[in-house]
Formats: structure tokens, C-alpha cells, sequence
């Protein structure tokens, strides 16, 4: 088998792992609310331990890879990962009272998942090139899809043999994943010596001193995506178990509907956007706007099939949006930023993810209405943002532009000291005529009389032919 063959086959599961963490748990937080005796506030603190632990931990985890090496960060994560969720599951089989208990196992989860998929990613990165690249970047985010759809359906399964069987799933999941990892990837070397602390903060610093403009915006935007998608899923979850007494398999499938078609908008918004970075701007202040007005019709919505009708246009919107800011990111910061600036990206969409089920939850304490108004008003807000703000440009454009203005200049330089000494030795002394071209080229960088005659000399060819 080759050696490339055996890299995908080993990072393939690590994306669908990180979204197992809190996509899984979203259908049986219900049942485990009544079992445990919560609110529902200490309920969306188990969505939040997870996030929050992540967000946190992710730049750390990516300056840890280029420091000691991606295989080894990637290897504890999943352990750590899959020890957070035995830990968490047995407290939940043996204790009475397992809350606690089970936080600290949604923080150990969430510390591991940090050091998963997007460390995976830069060994997508490190070991393949090319359209290689470009299949494997496609399979990961496949795998990445997969899981979003799938999670629900399997904490639904694994929810109706004991509601704690889903703390329990994740160290054999990670076990799986964590073998065909170590022993069918590859790691390279790296040859560059690692980046200090102190240099790698003052390297963020200055990419924001540079992009910060439009890249403030597009972390707050992605982040928001991630705090409503969440926050409905939270709130969509318990409605149906609750009020309209779905449960089980059929829950989850209500609940991995949104998902869905989120994530093949993604892949089509990802065929359609290529490099185009007006369309991308285009996309996401479209989504956002989409977004907003998914959740004032919601606010007019009871029933639970045409609320899921109407969030699934929330949902289209964040396909639309989250490709388009991955492409922009990328694009516009140059490949030597990109790994910190992903790192903190990803960060801060967790947070969003974190914050989404308890603000949620406080705005649904107020009122149904107060809640789908205020993220819809938060959404507009950042549309609106987007449209003055989200204005990046591609680094290679500025690169290559660059470039080519150093090189006419060095041109035009060049050419004038060789005027000048020509003047100085005698060997050619320059017209009025001459300085007036001179001064043509400086200026519109080609001389008008010769265009002119070129021209002319064209049609007389024509003529005698």
C-alpha cells in the first residue's frame, strides 16, 4: 500500500472525532437534565466545558506541534480525549451524585480535542502536496460532514441503551482512531527550527496589525455561526423531547436535518467559490442576512415541522458563510501565518460554541420571541458589518503585485543612471525631444508617439498588401 494511502487512512477519523464531542452529546442532554436532576442552565455547561476547554487550548496545542512535533500532540490528544470520556461515564455508572464529575471529563475531552483536527490538518499539510493536497484537505472535510450528520443519529442509538453509554463510546472511538494513526502515519521531519514564544506572539500581533480591519470580523462572524447553530440544536433538542415527545432515533434525525443540509451547502459553496474573493464577500453577507431572517420567521412558527423548515434557511446561510471565511483566511494571510492564524480561528469558533446553549437558554428564560429576536438583531448586526468591513485581498495578489512594482522601479532606476552617465561621458547628449519620452514612460509606462506610429505603420502594411 502506499505511503500516502496509509497517511489518509490515518488521519481521516481525527476531524470526525472532534465533531463527535459535542454533536453526539446534543440529543441525549434532555434525558440526562431529568436523570440528573439539572437545570437547563448546568445542562448547556456541558456543551460549554467542552468548547471553552478547546477554544482555549487549540493555539496552544498548534505552537506545541512546530515545537515538539505533530504526531506525538496528536497521540496524547486522543488519549486524553477518549480518558475524559471514561472518566465521565463511569462517574455517571458509579456516583450519585456524577455532575462534577462529569465536567471534569467534559474539560479533559475538550483540552484533547484541541490537539485533534487541526493538527491533523497541518499534517495534511506537512505530507502531501499538490492535487494530493487538494484530495485529502476534500477527504478530511468529508469526514468532517459525515460526522456532523451522523452524531446525532448515533447519541440517539447509543441514548436507548443508558443515556451515560455516549460518555463510554468515546475512549473506544478514540482507541480505533488513535491505532490506525500511529501506525499509518507518517510523520515528516521538520527541518525549520522552531518559533520561540515571544516570537510567535509578536508575529500575531503583527498580522493584525495588518489584515485586523477585515480579519476582527470574519473570527466574530465565523463564531457567531457556530453560537446559533449550537444554540438551535440546544434549544431544538429539547423542544422535541419535551414538548412534542420525539425521542430516539427519530429525534436525531429531526436534529441531524439542519446539519445536513448545512454541510452540503458547504461542499457546493466550496465548488462555486473557488478563489473568487467578491463572490466569497458576496456569499457570506447573503448568508448572514439568510441567517437573520431564518429566526424572525421562527419567531412566528409552533409547529415543530415547519419550525425545522424554517431553521433549515439558518442553515443554508451557514453553509454559505463558514467555507467562504476558511477561503478568505487562507487566502489572505501568507502560508507562513497561516498555521497560527487557523489555530486561533478555530479557538474562536469554539467559543461560539461554548457560549451558544447557556445564552440560549437565559434568552429562552426571558421569552421564545426575546430569544429568536436577539440572535436574529446579532446576525443583521454582522451582516451589516460584513458589508463595510469584509474586504481582504489576496496575499499572493499582494505578493506578486508587489514584486512587480520592486522590479519597475529597479527597471526605471536602472535606465535613468545609465541616461546619466551616458550624459556625463559624451557618448549621447539627450534632446528635448528624448526628455520628453522619458518623461512619457516614467509616467504612463509606455511612450504615446510610438503606439501611435506603430499603428500607422500597421494600416500602411494592410494598405500594400
Amino acid at each position: 500500500m502506499a505511503q500516502n494511502t496509509k497517511n489518509l487512512i490515518g488521519l481521516v477519523g481525527i476531524p470526525l472525532v472532534m465533531v463527535l464531542g459535542n454533536s453526539m452529546l446534543i440529543p441525549v442532554l434532555p434525558t440526562m437534565k431529568a436523570k440528573l436532576q439539572l437545570t437547563g442552565l448546568q445542562t448547556s455547561l456541558v456543551i460549554t466545558a467542552f468548547s471553552i476547554a478547546a477554544g482555549v487550548v487549540i493555539p496552544l496545542a498548534g505552537y506545541l506541534s512546530d515545537r515538539f512535533g505533530r504526531k506525538i500532540v496528536v497521540t496524547l490528544s486522543l488519549i486524553l480525549y477518549g480518558a475524559g470520556g471514561l472518566l465521565a461515564g463511569l462517574a455517571a455508572l458509579w456516583l450519585d451524585k456524577p455532575y462534577g464529575i462529569i465536567m471534569t471529563g467534559r474539560v479533559l475531552q475538550g483540552i484533547g480535542a484541541a490537539g485533534t483536527a487541526p493538527i491533523a490538518l497541518a499534517m495534511v499539510g506537512d505530507l502531501f502536496n499538490g492535487a494530493a493536497e487538494s484530495r485529502a484537505l476534500g477527504l478530511m472535510e468529508t469526514s468532517n460532514g459525515l460526522g456532523k450528520v451522523l452524531s446525532p443519529i448515533i447519541g440517539a442509538l447509543l441514548a436507548m441503551i443508558t443515556w451515560y453509554m455516549v460518555f463510554l463510546a468515546f475512549p473506544i472511538i478514540c482507541g480505533v482512531i488513535v491505532l490506525l494513526f500511529l501506525f499509518c502515519t507518517r510523520e515528516n521531519k521538520q527541518e525549520k527550527q522552531p518559533v520561540q514564544v515571544g516570537q510567535y506572539l509578536r508575529s500575531i500581533g503583527q498580522v493584525f496589525r495588518q489584515h485586523g480591519r477585515w480579519l476582527v470580523p470574519a473570527f466574530f462572524i465565523g463564531s457567531i455561526c457556530l453560537f446559533t447553530l449550537f444554540g438551535v440544536l440546544f434549544y431544538l433538542s429539547d423542544l422535541l423531547e419535551e414538548t412534542f415527545k420525539i425521542d430516539g432515533v427519530l429525534k436525531g434525525g429531526f436534529l441531524a436535518i439542519p446539519l445536513l443540509v448545512m454541510s452540503i451547502v458547504a461542499y457546493l459553496t466550496g465548488l462555486i467559490i473557488k478563489k473568487k474573493l467578491r463572490l466569497m464577500r458576496l456569499f457570506v453577507i447573503v448568508g448572514m442576512f439568510l441567517l437573520a431572517a431564518s429566526y424572525v420567521i421562527a419567531s412566528f412558527v409552533q409547529g415543530v415541522y415547519l419550525l425545522i423548515g424554517v431553521l433549515v434557511i439558518g442553515s443554508v446561510g451557514t453553509g454559505m458563510i463558514l467555507p467562504c471565511l476558511n477561503s478568505m483566511i487562507v487566502g489572505a494571510v501568507k502560508k507562513a501565518e497561516r498555521g497560527m492564524i487557523t489555530s486561533l480561528y478555530s479557538g474562536v469558533r469554539f467559543i461560539g460554541v461554548a457560549v451558544g446553549p447557556p445564552v440560549f437558554t437565559w434568552l429562552l428564560g426571558i421569552s421564545r420571541n426575546v430569544m429568536f429576536y436577539s440572535i436574529a438583531g446579532i446576525t443583521a448586526l454582522f451582516a451589516v458589518v460584513a458589508l463595510f468591513f469584509l474586504k481582504p485581498q489576496q496575499a499572493a495578489s499582494q505578493e506578486a503585485s508587489g514584486q512587480q512594482a520592486k522590479a519597475e522601479d529597479k527597471q526605471e532606476k536602472d535606465m535613468e543612471a545609465m541616461r546619466q552617465a551616458a550624459e556625463i561621458l559624451g557618448i549621447q547628449a539627450e534632446s528635448e525631444e528624448e526628455r520628453q519620452r522619458a518623461e512619457a514612460v516614467r509616467r504612463m509606462g509606455f511612450d504615446p508617439n510610438d503606439l501611435v506610429n506603430h499603428l500607422l505603420s500597421g494600416k500602411k502594411e494592410k494598405g500594400k498588401s
